[in-house]
C-alpha cells in the first residue's frame, strides 16, 4: 500500500498599519522559521499604506524567508474579510493556515494541526494562550470545544473557533463563498456557512498559539460599532436558518448585552466566561 505523500501548507498572514514591526517579525519567526513543520508558502497581504518601519520590515521579511513569500499589496485598506479573500486567492495550496501580525505560534503547531486535515478534516482550530505586553504574562486561556458535535452546537451561540489558530482547506472556504466583506464578524459567519455545507470540523485543546492582548482589548469588544456588527451577524445566521428564532433572541439579548455593558463589567464576563471556557 503506498502512503499518502504530506500536503503542502500555505501560511496567510494580513498587515495593517496599526500593526507593530517587531511584532511581525516575531509572529513571522514563529510561524516559518521556529516551525518543526513550516509553511511551503507565506502570503502576506498588506492590507493598504502603511508605515515607513512596517513597510520595510516587510521587505526584510520577504528578502530574508525561508519559504517563498507572496507579498500582496492593496492600494487601500479594505478590512479584514476582504484582505484574506485577497490573500486567498494566491494561495498555492489548499491547506491554509491562518496567523495574525502581532500573535506568537508554538513550534509544533502545524506538527499537531496539519496532519489533522490531511486525516479528513476540513478546518481545525486550538486552545490559544492570551498575553499582555511579554509573552510570558499570560492573562487567559480560551479552550474550544473538541468534539465535532460540540463544535456545531457551540457555533449557535458563540464562535466555536479562535480564528488566529485555524488551518483550513482552501477549496472549502472558497466554496461557500470566502470570507467576505462582513467587518468584525468576517470569521463567525464564515464558520457558520462552513457548518452548513457540511465541513467536517476539529479543534486541538493544546494551545498552539499565544495571543497578544494589548491596550484597549476590552473596549474594542463593546461599543455601538460591535452591537450593530452583533445585530447584522445574528439576522445573517438566521436567514441562513443557522440558529432557530428562540437562539437568534438570545444571541442578541446576551452577546448584544455585552456589547454595551461597561468596560468594567465586560472584561469580568470575558474572564469568567470567554476567556475559559471548556468543554
Amino acid at each position: 500500500m503506498s502512503r499518502q505523500l504530506p500536503e503542502q501548507l500555505s501560511l496567510l498572514l494580513p498587515v495593517w498599519a496599526g500593526d507593530d514591526p517587531d511584532h511581525l517579525g516575531e509572529a513571522f519567526r514563529s510561524t516559518v522559521t521556529e516551525q518543526t513543520r513550516p509553511p511551503d508558502q507565506v502570503v502576506i497581504v498588506r492590507d493598504g499604506p502603511v508605515p515607513e518601519a512596517l513597510a520595510q520590515r516587510l521587505k526584510e521579511l520577504v528578502a530574508e524567508s525561508p519559504v517563498p513569500v507572496d507579498l500582496v499589496e492593496l492600494d487601500r485598506n479594505v478590512g479584514l474579510g476582504m484582505a484574506l479573500d485577497a490573500g486567498l486567492a494566491r494561495c498555492r495550496h489548499d491547506v491554509v493556515a491562518r496567523m495574525d501580525a502581532d500573535d506568537i505560534s508554538v513550534p509544533h503547531r502545524f506538527a499537531v494541526q496539519v496532519p489533522i486535515i490531511e486525516a479528513g478534516a476540513d478546518i481545525v482550530g486550538s486552545g490559544l494562550l492570551e498575553f499582555d505586553e511579554h509573552s510570558e504574562d499570560i492573562v487567559g486561556t480560551r479552550t474550544p470545544p473538541t468534539r465535532p458535535e460540540d463544535i456545531r452546537t457551540r457555533a449557535r451561540v458563540a464562535s466555536p473557533f479562535n480564528h488566529p489558530t485555524v488551518v483550513y482547506r482552501r477549496s472549502m472556504v472558497r466554496g461557500v463563498g470566502g470570507y467576505t466583506d462582513f467587518a468584525l464578524m468576517e470569521d463567525y459567519l464564515l464558520w457558520a456557512k462552513m457548518i452548513l455545507a457540511g465541513a467536517k470540523v476539529a479543534n486541538v485543546a493544546e494551545p498552539l498559539v499565544k495571543y497578544r492582548v494589548g491596550a484597549g482589548a476590552y473596549a474594542r469588544r463593546g461599543g455601538w460599532r460591535q452591537l450593530r456588527a452583533e445585530l447584522a451577524l445574528q439576522r445573517r445566521l438566521r436567514r441562513l436558518r443557522f440558529t432557530t428564532r428562540g437562539q437568534c433572541l438570545r444571541n442578541v439579548a446576551v452577546r448584544g448585552g455585552y456589547r454595551l455593558v461597561p468596560e468594567r463589567i465586560r472584561r469580568i464576563a470575558y474572564r469568567m466566561v470567554i476567556a475559559t471556557y471548556r468543554r
